[in-house]
């Protein structure tokens, strides 16, 4: 029994292990920032590491708790993601004075995260999004000298309380309508009547508010600029991909005798929102703001993939989730190595940087090449696969609007590239002496960028683990 739980949930209690020696670490001796920064960074990579060993199927409390294959797999890339936060924003962690309280807030809310994907039944699934949810908005207001931070806090935890009070009356109506809180009781329960109709909007709306769909959107621009990029960058990848492994698992297993009623829903959402966010996109400045309502096309065509409910559109979406931490942390990398070095945030600040910074210019095209989906980055295969995953259907004119969608992402992104490699600035952003942690981050960043999408063994891979 012990065996069980060791293996079962060795995820969670690796991260425990670090959360909790982290919080030692800070009430005991004083320790240096770049030497507590460095332990940081090796046990998060050995945690990503540790992740692919050992691994189990089955379940603990009596079914609240989950895991296999798949949902290890998906553990693992929140991993991957948090490590390669720690590498690219070293320069300001070290600059921190705060420094071990980051670690700790933003471990407990992974470790929510991580409870929230093994989650077997709604009362674990609602206490984990709280877990995962609280401290990142004290993340937030990390800039304790910016009122802009302080702003995006508060915005968060308004948004974040509604979400909370829809996900909670949405559970009780299912639990209601059902007689049961159980991931694998609740499918053979549901018959489709109104109460359960409603019971499934509510729910769905509290993860619309996590994942931006539109239009719970509206706090996702303002709380991405004033927070620290760090955390900008937290809240974009790894908050979103946690939000959509489970989204995942709720439409595809608990509700999946009610798909012909939730496959229109998705994507008329999913199409919204691929519109709305580039059309948003088109028109920012700031760069913080610009990848936000980028965040927000993805998101719809993460949708895309989810509509298909298909062993396929699990693949094409964890697979997507993958090519996207790599992605986005490291336009995020790049942004934020510009705004501590330079103090700019401002897309035509941008203007020139080849000139001065070839790396993370090289860098930054190569992210925003794999968001907009252009071949042979990992982009491509990504949206590729969400496309065709999506088309399974046969709903052609969803997926010609998605296609559509794409085209018109390629003129906002290519608007920075040309902005960083052609246009010419008098005043260009001085050349900048990258942390050793930030360009080894920027460079794995790279790597994956380009090396998921050439090694076909990654998809094959996640898809044997879907069936």
């Amino acid at each position: 029994m012990l065996n069980d739980f060791l293996l079962l949930m060795k995820a969670e209690l690796a991260l425990a292990f670090i959360l909790f020696l982290v919080l030692i670490l800070k009430v005991g001796k004083e320790i240096t920032n770049e030497r507590l920064l460095a332990l940081i960074q090796l046990l998060l990579l050995g945690n990503f590491i540790f992740g692919f060993f050992f691994i189990e199927s089955g379940s603990l409390f009596g079914g609240m708790f989950t895991t296999n294959g798949l949902i290890a797999f998906q553990k693992s890339i929140i991993s991957l993601g948090i490590y390669l936060i720690s590498l690219l924003f070293s320069d300001w962690l070290k600059k921190s004075e705060l420094l071990p309280e980051f670690f700790i807030l933003l471990l407990s809310a992974v470790l929510g995260m991580f409870f929230l994907i093994s989650s077997g039944n709604l009362l674990m699934f609602y206490l984990s999004v709280e877990l995962a949810t609280i401290p990142v908005a004290a993340m937030a207001n990390f800039d304790l000298d910016k009122k802009i931070s302080s702003e995006a806090s508060m915005k968060m935890i308004l948004s974040s309380a509604l979400s909370s009070g829809v996900l909670l009356f949405g559970i009780s109506l299912i639990y209601g309508a059902t007689g049961t809180i159980s991931f694998d009781q609740i499918p053979a329960l549901l018959d489709g009547n109104g109460l359960q109709i409603l019971a499934f909007v509510f729910l769905f709306t509290a993860f619309a508010f996590k994942l931006s769909i539109v239009p719970f959107h509206l706090w996702t621009a303002d709380v991405y600029e004033g927070s620290p990029i760090a955390v900008t960058s937290f809240l974009s990848v790894i908050s979103k991909g946690a939000i959509t492994f489970i989204l995942l698992t709720t439409l595809y297993k608990v509700f999946a005798p009610m798909h012909d009623l939730w496959y229109n829903m998705v994507m008329l959402l999913s199409v919204i929102t691929m519109v709305v966010g580039n059309l948003f996109a088109l028109r920012q400045q700031n760069i913080k703001r610009f990848l936000a309502f980028s965040s927000i096309a993805q998101v719809g065509f993460i949708l895309l993939g989810i509509s298909s409910h298909s062993m396929e559109g699990t693949s094409s979406v964890v697979y997507f989730v993958l090519i996207y931490v790599f992605s986005n942390l490291a336009a995020f990398g790049v942004a934020g190595a510009i705004s501590q070095a330079a103090g700019k945030e401002r897309i035509e600040d941008y203007k020139g940087l080849y000139q001065t910074n070839p790396l993370i210019s090289w860098v930054l095209a190569l992210s925003l090449f794999s968001l907009a989906g252009i071949p042979p980055t990992a982009g491509f295969f990504g949206k590729l696969f969400l496309i065709t995953a999506g088309a399974s259907k046969g709903n052609y004119f969803f997926i010609t609007v998605a296609a559509l969608n794409m085209i018109i992402s390629l003129y906002y992104y290519l608007r920075i590239v040309s902005a960083v490699f052609m246009d010419t600035n008098h005043q260009p952003i001085p050349k900048i002496n990258l942390d050793h942690s930030t360009k080894l981050g920027m460079i794995i960043c790279g790597a994956g960028i380009i090396l998921i999408g050439l090694l076909s063994w990654v998809y094959d891979y996640i898809t044997a683990l879907s069936f």
